[in-house]
């Protein structure tokens, strides 16, 4: 007998979160084999699930949902009986395989509640009593509670959150690992607080508690027109300490009045200009209880009215330090400059050790490139300083790193720096939201293994707690064109679900009524910046990429009406209801074939409205669908239809030529379905020609390039997506890689081939809108899809694709079911054989094509296809074989038509 074991299970996608608010936490898990060679076509026919609130489920048992008949196994909902705040909640899972075999019950797993309402709320914020000018920038608060205990304590919980950012610490140790709590929302909308286990850092009698707070995002220097206090011109601290003893008595330790406040050494601190460290300022010891509190240096804290309505638990994983870099060189620029080279562009800080005199000043100051001389350049920041700036105190060895700020960069320039610089005194500490990787691509050429990690570390150092459009300069904003261009490419790469569901809600807070988008979420411009087409449209294509990738139902559910209002801002627009032809657009944003000194390529800006307006129908008619709503499908699948008619009527002639003869202009009437039979191949001719104009050169910018591909590849023309893919100068994806880029530009340009710069002006060397390039690789080369009716990788589709220019392609991905594989390699050039090696995980199906295969000739195993097990349906096709597959690892050999 092969014994099946359920594995991994999570609870809203996080393995034992704590401090969810969630108020039916939904539980998935995956089915492996302890056997070295599992059978073939495993499937779940049923589960159970258990939940207690304790370790025992034999006296604690609050749900048992029975033996239900189902093949479910990811994002099943509690349905027991409301659950309490505070509380842990431990469960357990076993199922029933397709042979009526039960796997036994899993490890047991848990989840725990937080603070589930306002009224939980016994805390009251506090503010510094100091008299302050809100206008320019402060030195961080410190908040500070001494306070005893008196007994064995069981279990002592924190809930902590601030209006700006915080660290905390208790007696004297930091809590946690976290960084920039509590994470950047729509603040007077959503702010999220945070969880903390601290049972271990408590101690009999005395104990003290340490807040340091920040501007950060919520008051701090946002966007590039010196705008300040966005948020709110006040900083606060919000704190509710839980403590349980032995005998089941509880004390709370509550942010208040009785707290007191000081400044400590952070003189300066702000996202885009860095920090400022005064060691000699140095409070020691100032978060334990022995620390005595002077009345010149701490004054008694402020209550701050403010609501608390607002407040929710965590939602994303938290930001923090994922790796840690070593300088690769330090050298000095023709200018004299010392500089270090960390060899990677990245995101983060760099952490420093240094001894030397009190008052003794040392400056780090970082950028992504150096300018072709090779001296350090900080043009394309613009007015961002990332500058940090640390005063010794002077006695013996000192270690600093920042804390309430990040920067972007590759170089290091330090002045100040005493004695020699050597590499064991600097570490690049590299900052993420730290989301687990789902996702491995990998081919026989170094150059787009090269840019499949240039947009990896894109994604690493972009997505901050939102998904932003650069990390360096005065901007790092969550730009929604850019988030809906790349969300697909990243949901390969990492599992983005939470990281999504908290930004796609502060959209759906920051929408206007009417349904307009802002340009950037959470929203930090004026009022009268919103609702691009292919921006705003971020509404629809996030949530619906979310359910896509994961089978996200709720969220679906949960941003439907977002969804909806967009598209209904849209028809809203202009006298025709079906034709986007008003207000502002982005267009095709720095497409290459821009008029001189526009940043829009010169496809019609309302083509471009038009196309996404009829794509955000059509995705909307088919949420509907999947969410029950039988007329809003109907209604919206008209509506798709009558815009797709409009579309044709305005922007192709009788003959079928598009009015835009632009490679972005084809690409979205092909990937958006607007054109039909000879239309849809004329402007299928139509493309591939600008391309072969080009000489397999692109021109597309923010809108065009993420379909580039995937439409040629998917309208026979896979030869002409490799060749593009594939191209070397400029302008293309491996252009920048030849030039030593270790992230996407936002320029196919940014710097030239003679070594000078496209601009200062807009000039990221960390932007991976381009990198969408990377849902190709996986979807197309690779071969890895999911399909919508079965979303989640439930029903996985798998088309493996060889091509010139590669010997070999694979990809990985841990989907929510288990890793799926498929890699593909060319036995011999001339015979055209190659081999495809699958593997797929169990409780789902895949639907295989193998082109230009034949049933006959084709293996499975070394044996013919007709023996193999696991095999459900074989049909040959006029363009190959096409099967249905079971659970397992497969071998198929094929021989390609030539």
């Amino acid at each position: 007998m092969q014994d099946l074991i359920v594995a991994q299970l999570t609870c809203e996608y996080r393995v034992n979160p704590v401090g969810i608010d969630v108020a039916k936490p939904r539980l998935s898990w995956k089915l492996t084999s302890s056997s070295p060679t599992p059978r073939r076509g495993v499937k779940q026919t049923a589960y159970q699930i258990q939940v207690a609130a304790s370790g025992d489920f034999s006296d604690s048992l609050i749900w048992d949902s029975g033996k239900v008949a189902s093949d479910q196994s990811v994002l099943v909902s509690y349905e027991g009986p409301a659950l309490e705040a505070r509380t842990r909640y431990v469960y357990r899972v076993q199922v029933w395989n397709d042979q009526g075999k039960a796997s036994g019950w899993s490890e047991t797993a848990y989840w725990e509640t937080g603070l589930l309402t306002t009224a939980e709320w016994k805390a009251s914020w506090i503010t510094t009593a100091q008299l302050r000018n809100p206008e320019v920038e402060e030195p961080a608060d410190l908040f500070r509670k001494a306070f005893e205990i008196n007994g064995q304590v069981t279990k002592a919980t924190v809930y902590a959150t601030a209006l700006g950012l915080y660290e905390l610490t208790l007696n004297g140790s930091r809590v946690g690992e976290d960084l920039f709590s509590p994470g950047w929302t729509s603040y007077t909308k959503r702010l999220q607080y945070q969880t903390y286990d601290v049972t271990t850092h408590l101690q009999n009698g005395g104990n003290a508690l340490g807040m340091m707070v920040a501007d950060g995002w919520y008051k701090g220097n946002m966007g590039w027109k010196d705008r300040r206090n966005l948020f709110g011109s006040e900083r606060a601290a919000l704190l509710q300490l839980h403590i349980t003893f032995e005998d089941g008595s509880e004390q709370v330790v509550i942010s208040d009045d009785s707290w007191t406040t000081s400044e400590g050494a952070i003189q300066l601190s702000e996202i885009y200009h860095g920090e400022t460290y005064d060691a000699r300022l140095e409070k020691q010891g100032w978060d334990t209880f022995s620390y005595s509190a002077t009345a010149t240096d701490w004054i008694a804290a402020a209550i701050y009215d403010h609501p608390k309505e607002q407040l929710i638990a965590q939602e994303n994983e938290p930001a923090r330090i994922v790796e840690q870099l070593k300088p690769i060189a330090i050298f000095q620029t023709p200018s004299g400059e010392t500089v270090l080279d960390m060899g990677q562009n990245m995101v983060g800080w760099i952490r420093f050790s240094v001894t030397g005199e009190a008052g003794q000043t040392i400056t780090l100051q970082h950028a992504e490139v150096l300018d072709k001389e090779g001296n350090f350049y900080i043009g394309n920041l613009r007015k961002a300083k990332q500058t940090n700036v640390y005063i010794c105190k002077g006695e013996g060895e000192e270690s600093y790193a920042p804390r309430f700020t990040f920067q972007g960069f590759r170089y290091v320039k330090v002045v100040g720096y005493p004695g020699d610089v050597l590499p064991e005194h600097f570490t690049g500490c590299v900052i993420t939201t730290d989301l687990a990787t789902t996702g491995q691509f990998e081919c026989s050429n170094p150059l787009v293994n090269q840019l499949q990690r240039n947009i990896v570390w894109g994604q690493i150092g972009n997505f901050l707690d939102v998904p932003t459009d650069c990390p360096q300069r005065d901007e790092r904003l969550g730009w929604t064109g850019d988030a809906q261009a790349f969300i697909r490419t990243s949901a390969f790469n990492r599992n983005v679900a939470p990281f999504f569901t908290k930004w796609v809600r502060d959209l759906k807070a920051d929408q206007a009524p009417d349904g307009a988008v802002p340009f950037v979420i959470p929203d930090v411009l004026p009022d009268d910046l919103h609702s691009s087409s292919a921006w705003g449209d971020a509404a629809v294509i996030c949530p619906w990429t979310i359910y896509l990738c994961y089978g996200d139902k709720r969220l679906l559910e949960e941003q439907y009406d977002s969804m909806k209002g967009w598209v209904e801002y849209q028809r809203n627009q202009g006298d025709n209801p079906y034709l986007w032809n008003t207000g502002f657009h982005f267009g095709d944003w720095l497409g290459l074939d821009a008029k001189e000194g526009s940043y829009k390529g010169s496809t019609p800006e309302d083509l471009i409205a038009t196309a996404f307006y009829a794509y955000s129908s059509k995705l909307l008619a088919q949420a509907a669908e999947v969410l029950g709503k039988a007329d809003d499908a109907a209604s919206y699948r008209s509506l798709f239809t009558k815009v797709k008619e409009h579309f044709r009527n305005e922007f192709i002639t009788p003959s079928g030529r598009l009015c835009a003869s632009t490679q972005t202009g084809t690409v979205l009437a092909l990937m958006f379905e607007l054109v039909e039979g000879e239309q849809k191949a004329r402007v299928i001719q139509t493309l591939v020609k600008l391309v072969e104009d080009q000489e397999y050169h692109l021109t597309t910018g923010f809108v065009g390039t993420p379909y580039l591909c995937h439409v040629l590849s998917e309208n026979g023309h896979h030869d002409v997506a490799l060749k593009l893919a594939l191209q070397e100068s400029f302008p293309s994806w491996l252009y920048p890689v030849t030039q030593g880029a270790t992230t996407i530009w936002e320029h196919w340009d940014g710097v030239k081939a003679d070594g000078s710069f496209w601009s200062d002006d807009m000039n990221s060397f960390n932007h991976y809108a381009y990198g969408a390039i990377g849902d190709w690789l996986y979807q197309v080369v690779a071969g890895i899809d999911t399909d919508h009716q079965e979303a989640g990788y439930k029903l996985i589709k798998l088309r493996p694709r060889i091509g010139e220019g590669f010997e070999y392609a694979k990809a990985t991905l841990d989907s929510m079911y288990g890793e799926i594989y498929s890699g593909w390699e060319l036995n011999d050039s001339h015979s055209g054989q190659w081999t495809a090696n699958l593997s797929i995980p169990a409780n789902t199906t895949a639907e295989l094509f193998l082109p230009n295969a034949k049933l006959e000739s084709l293996l499975e195993g070394g044996l013919p296809i007709f023996e193999a097990e696991g095999i459900y349906a074989r049909k040959q096709t006029f363009n190959g074989v096409t099967l249905t597959l079971g659970s397992g690892s497969y071998q198929f050999t094929t021989s390609a038509a030539k």
